[in-house]
């Protein structure tokens, strides 16, 4: 069987009640893993998002483990950074997060993390897979497992926030308006930020399993924008259903891109004494502005990864980095969790703007971005971006670009995963030869998808 057929980097993931997001793929997943990881403690904890068919997709998972004779700690609706951050404390050998993250309510997905809150690799995942497809499993009537519920990495996580809050000072004389996307931090995030002294208007709070993510949330911050506006805050926070993505906007609604959060997160951490010179880790397609500012204005060493949350976090471990993050909305601070976690990234960003004693629109931008030129041209199939993907003459185009632009930019070719696209993501200090690049790369895209 291919390598990571059904699983990616961040778990499994589709339209509920249709394969691979079944009943009973999960209860095969669950199987598989119980075979394969849960040997020691024989023992998983579970958690799941607001959406309509998690309590589906947790008895379906809960019902495979405990037939194959392990035991099932089931969480309730939790935020993955609360899951990542608190299993190593749980004592299991696994454990899953039921999210489709900031997907609508239709979709849903299963996040697979390690004992010590880590994704799983995917050498890891393609043996769950081939496990899962032989289907060759076997039940014994004297060994089963047994379900039962516990609040523990919810009050683990909550001490926590409010540890890092520093007893109700973080937030004190701030007015924040927080968009909860109706997911896992609808309950907790307004109740936890009240409780660090903000001013607190909630937006999006009222999870019915059918309304998360939908027209609230990161992917869709617009009421988040106007609401500040309005209630002349001095910031709003927007999160996406599982929690683990932060879109920000400042006093006058207007949204700052990710990259100038982390090089604020990585300035203010170093100021107060909590970085230490340590690294900031981000990915290809993050500005390259950010580079030069990390490297020339910070002094700090800076690594750029693959797309995705967990080569961020991957290469954070191995650099000791103190701050990650990717442009979708994910940000690490490794001395606070092992995930991107918006309220942990929401009370810091909060600490580090009282700090400075300015408004958020004085403070940001931090740096002029670098000019960007970023197109998807869309090809016949998924098939046909494979083919094109690899194409010498292409191949060739990119090589020349890249070397053009060594030292004052970066060039990207990425074929989507899930649509037929190849993204063109060229990045530098030279307009003309960025937008020449670009167009380009994407005009011999064009031809080649043309000529088949």
């Amino acid at each position: 069987m291919a390598k990571n057929k059904w699983f990616g980097t961040d778990g499994v993931r589709g339209v509920a009640n249709v394969f691979p997001m079944t009943a009973e793929f999960a209860f095969r997943l669950a199987c598989a893993a119980a075979r394969l990881i849960c040997t020691r403690r024989k023992t998983v904890a579970i958690a799941r998002d607001t959406r309509l068919s998690g309590d589906m997709l947790e008895a379906a998972l809960g019902a495979g483990f405990m037939a194959s004779g392990v035991d099932v700690i089931s969480l309730g609706v939790l935020p993955t950074p609360a899951v990542t951050g608190q299993v190593a404390l749980l004592d299991v050998d696994m454990a899953l997060m039921i999210t489709a993250s900031h997907n609508p309510y239709q979709d849903n997905g299963i996040k697979l993390i390690t004992a010590d809150g880590n994704k799983f690799s995917d050498t890891l995942t393609a043996e769950l897979e081939t496990l899962i497809a032989a289907g060759d499993f076997t039940f014994e009537a004297d060994k089963l497992g047994c379900r039962r519920c516990s609040d523990a990495a919810l009050v683990g996580y909550r001490q926590k926030v409010l540890t890092v809050a520093g007893n109700g000072a973080a937030l004190h004389g701030l007015k924040v308006v927080l968009d909860c996307a109706n997911g896992c931090f609808s309950e907790i995030m307004p109740e936890l930020f009240v409780q660090a002294g903000a001013d607190v208007i909630a937006l999006a709070c009222c999870p019915d399993g059918c309304n998360i993510n939908r027209e609230c949330g990161s992917q869709h911050p617009e009421a988040m924008q106007a609401e500040v506006r309005k209630q002349k805050a001095d910031f709003g926070i927007a999160v996406d259903g599982d929690g683990d993505r932060i879109k920000v906007c400042d006093d006058q609604g207007r949204l700052i891109r990710s990259e100038q959060l982390i090089a604020f997160l990585a300035r203010y951490l170093q100021e107060s004494g909590e970085n230490k010179s340590r690294p900031v880790v981000s990915t290809i397609l993050s500005n390259t502005a950010l580079e030069k500012f990390v490297r020339e204005e910070l002094g700090l060493d800076y690594y750029s990864t693959p797309v995705g949350e967990r080569p961020v976090v991957e290469k954070m471990l191995e650099t000791g980095g103190a701050v990650g993050g990717e442009e979708s909305g994910h940000i690490v601070l490794s001395d606070y969790g092992c995930s991107g976690d918006a309220m942990m990234a929401a009370l810091v960003l909060a600490r580090g703007l009282k700090a400075s004693g300015q408004k958020m629109s004085a403070v940001f931008p931090l740096f002029a971005e670098d000019h960007l030129f970023f197109e998807n041209p869309r090809l016949q199939s998924r098939e046909q971006v494979k083919e094109i993907a690899g194409n010498e003459r292409l191949q060739a185009a990119f090589r020349q670009y890249c070397e053009e632009l060594k030292g004052i930019g970066r060039v990207v070719l990425r074929p989507s995963g899930t649509e037929p696209l190849i993204r063109v993501w060229v990045c530098g200090s030279d307009a003309d030869k960025v937008d020449a690049a670009g167009r380009h790369l994407k005009t011999l895209i064009e031809q080649l998808r043309d000529a088949y």
